[in-house]
């Protein structure tokens, strides 16, 4: 089992910045791939970001590529998704989850090749 906690969510204004922070458990870090996703009120959750083992090879999606940039400490067992230039739009519930993978270049983008989840961290963006 790998116990995922999301931290660092919140409230700003548009145009501000949040670096949220997802630390794990319970496993070897570095066996994992890892991903960030979202879900807004009323909507389906959606890929943002996902990250390979070695944080060589990184996938974000559109509507936050250029923006957001995800990241991973294997020595501090935690990923990282850097949130600049915020819109109403990015307001949701911020999930990060695993995937355990012997490919060390890969990154995942789909919810379900995904075994573990966090409980999420809200981020509100003020207009």
């Amino acid at each position: 089992q790998v116990q995922l906690v999301e931290s660092g969510g919140g409230l700003v204004q548009a145009g501000g910045s949040l670096r949220l922070s997802c630390a794990a458990s319970g496993r070897t870090f570095s066996n994992y791939a890892m991903g960030w996703f979202r879900q807004a009120p009323g909507k389906e959750r959606e890929f943002a970001a996902a990250i390979s083992l070695s944080g060589g090879s990184t996938s974000y999606a559109d509507s936050v590529k250029g923006r957001f940039t995800i990241s991973r400490d294997n020595a501090k067992n935690t990923v990282y998704l850097q949130m600049n230039s915020l819109k109403p739009e990015d307001a949701a519930v911020y999930y990060c989850a695993a995937v355990y993978t012997y490919n060390s270049g890969r990154y995942y983008q789909r919810q379900k090749e995904y075994d573990y989840w966090g409980q999420g961290t809200q981020v509100t963006v003020s207009s």
